[in-house]
């Protein structure tokens, strides 16, 4: 397994090599125009092309409890909640536009600073790290705690 912040091949964040290459390129590329945090395991498409890393909390599923009435954060008050300009975006992109309502998994801090893209091809950014629950282990055992008649919220 490889270190915190570090590539595959155990290359620091933002490596070296043909790793580094082309995570250096997706960071030229990505943070001038969204705001890339090179967490290694982008959601853009589902999140109305706004990076939720931006979010002071980095939260990647949606706003707190603490927006604020004019919809600026409660922790950077002068910015706009990254969430509500998510939602906003989403609404208008017709490829993408359902996925602003999937649950995204927890960022794996592994990845940060590696290739998001080469995560994707590589399958990385979908495996679960030890001691996590997969969503299909989720669906699994709701679906045992439904059959055995306990209480489950939807």
């Amino acid at each position: 397994m490889s270190p915190p912040g570090t590539s595959p091949s155990g290359e620091g964040a933002l490596g070296t090599g043909v790793s580094g290459l082309v995570a250096r390129a997706e960071h030229v590329v990505k943070k001038p125009i969204w705001g890339c945090q090179m967490c290694g395991q982008c959601v853009l498409h589902s999140t109305g092309l706004t990076c939720p890393m931006t979010c002071p909390k980095t939260l990647r599923n949606g706003p707190c409890g603490g927006v604020r009435a004019n919809g600026h954060c409660e922790v950077k008050p002068e910015m706009r909640c990254v969430w509500l300009k998510a939602v906003e975006r989403s609404e208008r992109l017709p490829l993408w536009r359902g996925h602003i309502d999937e649950l995204r998994p927890p960022v794996d801090n592994r990845l940060k600073g590696t290739s998001s893209w080469l995560n994707l091809f590589s399958g990385r950014d979908r495996q679960v790290p030890a001691g996590w629950a997969s969503g299909a282990d989720l669906e699994a055992s709701g679906a045992d705690l439904e059959a055995s008649g306990a209480d489950v919220e939807p």
